[in-house]
């Protein structure tokens, strides 16, 4: 099994579902993965980019202290609550912020997780570039975070299948951060969350910062991009 990635040109696939329900994207991630597992000679990796409405999702490794409210009062304010199968723990989505979510032959780039979270955070931090932000790694800690003080700005989690990557990263862009005060966020409860809008001071353009994902990811995992 091949531990660097190929030489050969790989070409990604990059769909944009647009505002769409959490459990909606998560059973069409479902149905992609099987799809690649399925047809291993055949599958052609993608890129799905996606907002969701207000949405608390707990990893495996999720505490239900983290979440601050019964599910049952999340859910009268229109929040829906799912446990799932990525790594980590519990976190918001809601309008306003791009979720990423690769679903990719890792094999085909290179057996290492955590070549992979560093990869995904490596995007993030030069998409902030761009905009004059500089995103840093913490030691310990997954996302990207901004210093000092030290503050979130995108969150990772993702779920391998016999090396085919589903869920992903979660970019703070122009997101509402209060729906962040429902949770105590991947369960660290000393560092804040934050997003490019309130950085920045004014909202940001979703295409123009979608258009830079895509850029980045190309760069660093070396592949021809097709939008469908």
């Amino acid at each position: 099994m091949a531990s660097t990635p190929s030489s050969a040109t790989k070409v990604l696939y990059v769909e944009d579902w647009g505002l769409i329900p959490y459990k909606e994207a998560w059973d069409r991630q479902k149905a992609l993965v099987a799809t690649a597992l399925a047809n291993p000679s055949t599958w052609q990796d993608r890129l799905i980019l996606c907002e969701h409405p207000p949405v608390i999702t707990l990893g495996r490794n999720a505490h239900t202290e983290n979440l601050l409210y019964p599910e049952t009062y999340l859910r009268k304010q229109g929040i829906e609550v799912y446990a799932i199968e990525r790594g980590g723990d519990v976190t918001y989505h809601g309008p306003g912020q791009i979720v990423g979510y690769p679903i990719l032959w890792l094999e085909r780039f290179r057996c290492d997780i955590g070549w992979y979270m560093r990869s995904l955070e490596e995007i993030i931090i030069r998409t902030l570039s761009r905009h004059g932000i500089q995103g840093e790694r913490i030691p310990g800690l997954t996302g990207v975070w901004l210093t000092p003080p030290p503050r979130k700005i995108a969150a990772l989690g993702v779920k391998l299948t016999r090396w085919v990557t589903m869920h992903g990263f979660a970019f703070n862009v122009n997101t509402a951060l209060d729906g962040f005060s429902l949770i105590i966020p991947c369960g660290i409860r000393d560092k804040a969350v934050t997003s490019l809008h309130k950085e920045l001071g004014h909202l940001v353009s979703m295409d123009e910062v979608k258009g830079d994902i895509i850029r980045y990811f190309s760069e660093i995992f070396h592949v021809e991009i097709e939008k469908i």
